[in-house]
Order: C-alpha cells, then sequence, then structure tokens
C-alpha cells in the first residue's frame, strides 16, 4: 500500500506555514519532496530522508510531491504535551492536538453547551480552489467582513498543504482556520464539522464561513464515489445548527468531462439529494446560451432549496485581484471564467447576508 524510497536531501526550497519543498535524491533520479516540519522536524541538506511515493509514482495527487515520513537520522524532540484529539487516526503518521470541544481547551465552556449559528451564512463549496474565489465575491461586496475557513478531510489531512491558505492569511483574507475530522493544522481543531462550524462562530467571531475541502478531490466517475458528497453533508450541519447555508455551484464551461460540464454532477448530487436542509443555491447570471443552460440545470434544485440568481458584474476585476493565482484542475481565471465567476457569486450573496435575518424555507428568488 505504501512504496517507500530512502532519499538524501539535496536542497531545501521554499517554505510557508508549516510546510517546505525540498528536492531528493532517491538513487540516480531527484524528486519534489513535502516535509511537515511539526510533524517530522526541518530538514536541511544532507539529511537522508524516508519518502512515501505512493501517489508521486502513480500520477496521484496535487502538487507532485513525495512525501517524507521521516529524518531517522535527526529525529525532532519531543513536542509538548497538549490536547488529546488524535488525528488521521491508527495511522503511522497520526498526530495529537489540542481540540476546541476537548475538555483542557480554554474554548471548551463557550463550546460545552453551544448549538446555534444564529444565521451566520456558510459558504459551502466542494473544491479547494473555490476558497479564494469565494473570499474574492466577499470582499468585493463587504470589504470589512471576518471570515473564517472550516477545512474538512475529503481532501488533504494537513491544513499546511495549501499554499493558498497560507497566503490568504498572509494577506489578511481570512481572520482564522478550524481543521475537522481527521484534518489537522488549523488555528483551532475539532471532532466534527458540527462543532468545526460552532468553533468558527461562537469562538473565532466569524462574521461568515467557508467551509470545503482541503486541497485535492477524490473521484471515480461514479454518482456517489466523490469526496465532494461531504458539501451536503455540510448543508445539513449548518442548517441543524441554526446557519445560513450558501451553497456554491461547481459550474464549467471548459472542462473536457461532459458530467462537469454546465453544473458539475458533483453540485447536483450532493445538493439536490444529499442535502435534506435548505439552502441558498446560487446560480451565477452568466451570459449566452451556457448562462441559459445553468439556470435551466438549477431548476430542480429548487425543490429543496432557494435558488438565488446573482449577478457577475464586477467579480472578474474582483477575481483578478485575489492575492493567489487562481487554478482549478490545471485551469487558470481565463481558462474557465465560469468556475471561479461562480464561486464569487455565492461569496458576494454570503456577505449580503450578513445581518439579515433568513427567510422562511421555501422562499425563491430570481
Amino acid at each position: 500500500m505504501i512504496r517507500w524510497r530512502d532519499g538524501v536531501v539535496a536542497q531545501v526550497g521554499r517554505s510557508w506555514a508549516g510546510a517546505i519543498e525540498l528536492t531528493v535524491t532517491v538513487g540516480a533520479q531527484t524528486v519534489r519532496a513535502l516535509a511537515y516540519p511539526d510533524l517530522v522536524g526541518t530538514p536541511v541538506a544532507g539529511d537522508r530522508v524516508l519518502l512515501n511515493v505512493s501517489a508521486l509514482d502513480r500520477g496521484l495527487g496535487t502538487g507532485g510531491y513525495a512525501l517524507v515520513v521521516a529524518v531517522p537520522d535527526r529525529l525532532p524532540e519531543d513536542p509538548p504535551e497538549r490536547g488529546h484529539l488524535v488525528k488521521a487516526r491508527y495511522t503511522p503518521m497520526q498526530a495529537m492536538v489540542l481540540g476546541a470541544d476537548e475538555q483542557d481547551s480554554p474554548d471548551h465552556d463557550v463550546l460545552r453547551d453551544a448549538d446555534d449559528l444564529f444565521g451566520t451564512p456558510v459558504v459551502v463549496a466542494d473544491l479547494h480552489s473555490a476558497l479564494p474565489a469565494v473570499l474574492a465575491g466577499v470582499y468585493e461586496a463587504r470589504p470589512t467582513t471576518r471570515v473564517v475557513y472550516v477545512m474538512t478531510d475529503g481532501g488533504a489531512l494537513p491544513l499546511a498543504f495549501s499554499r493558498n491558505v497560507a497566503t490568504l492569511r498572509d494577506a489578511g483574507w481570512l481572520s482564522g482556520t478550524v481543521t475537522v475530522g481527521q484534518a489537522y493544522g488549523g488555528d483551532r481543531e475539532a471532532v466534527t464539522v458540527h462543532t468545526g462550524l460552532l468553533t468558527a462562530v461562537q469562538v473565532l467571531a466569524a462574521e461568515v464561513v467557508v467551509i470545503t475541502q482541503g486541497p485535492g478531490n477524490l473521484g471515480t466517475g461514479t454518482r456517489w464515489g466523490f469526496s465532494g458528497v461531504q458539501s451536503g453533508e455540510a448543508v445539513n450541519a449548518v442548517g441543524t445548527l441554526g446557519g445560513r447555508a450558501v451553497a456554491s455551484l461547481r459550474i464549467s464551461e471548459a472542462d473536457p468531462r461532459p458530467r462537469h460540464r454546465g453544473i458539475s454532477h458533483h453540485s447536483l448530487t450532493a445538493y439536490g439529494r444529499v442535502a435534506l436542509q435548505p439552502a441558498d443555491v446560487v446560480v451565477p447570471d452568466l451570459p449566452g446560451d451556457f448562462g441559459d443552460a445553468v439556470r435551466d440545470a438549477a431548476e430542480p434544485l429548487k425543490a429543496r432549496h432557494r435558488v438565488v440568481r446573482i449577478g457577475v458584474d464586477g467579480l472578474y476585476d474582483a477575481l483578478q485581484a485575489a492575492p493567489v493565482k487562481l487554478s482549478t484542475m490545471g485551469r487558470s481565471l481565463d481558462q474557465d471564467r465560469a468556475y471561479f465567476e461562480a464561486a464569487a457569486a455565492a461569496g458576494r450573496h454570503a456577505a449580503g447576508l450578513v445581518d439579515v435575518p433568513p427567510p422562511g424555507v421555501g422562499t425563491q428568488y430570481s
């Protein structure tokens, strides 16, 4: 199940919060590798490293990295004893963290009986690449909004894998992060999506929450076998806790796969079949025949949700001004503009809901 390699660090490359890029010599070749210093220590040139190259050898995974499992000849010191929450449980790389919701946490008194998101808008998206686009829409509409990101465990488990999150934090576009389930590395850790959302609102004082999986997306070409099913489950959690779910549609005019052109079947399945609580499903008001097709495809979602048409004027400029390079499935903003404008439209709508009481179930917008 794991392809192991033994290598030597030839060069230390760029780093960001919680991660270091390396060039590692393995036999007669060199590979790009990624180390998480909180887990394995800080490698330097000349260090021997043990690598997991399973996904790299198969051409899978975001980034194309071998992953450093250990620096065996120079092990890090034991970390301070704090927390009893184990993530990536019962794997060789399980990590122990302090959960916001565990008894020893200073946040425990807030979360012990917490049960309400107080109508806070929560943007739910399928892919991690939607995160900066959603934020672009939020800040275009309401520049002072306090946004917290909740990362689920559908993709990468370490938050540190996301260069985008590190850059968005540095740019002031994220006020905090929460990692839930088996994911770890956020400003706060939580056991479930529910306590993660409550932490974002009641501990980190979010005015808008964005919830997506981490980088990477698992799909099998089947109706149900994709990690984005979590989007529908997140809508259910938001509704159960009295939040305002804003469903960001995965839309593409450029994806070569028919199941992802127009509104992706991932969105139609997650919101149309999995989500049992109502959401504001944001349909971007795109031009031409493609825009008409998107609006038509969203019609069945009205049976369960409030379908909201949001204009996209000005969003392209907002997306261009994002502090990170926008990319989804290897496509840039100009190569898949509809995808990013759809996510930004969801952010624009969510920003407009701050401090606005939610309407009754069944209300439709156009």
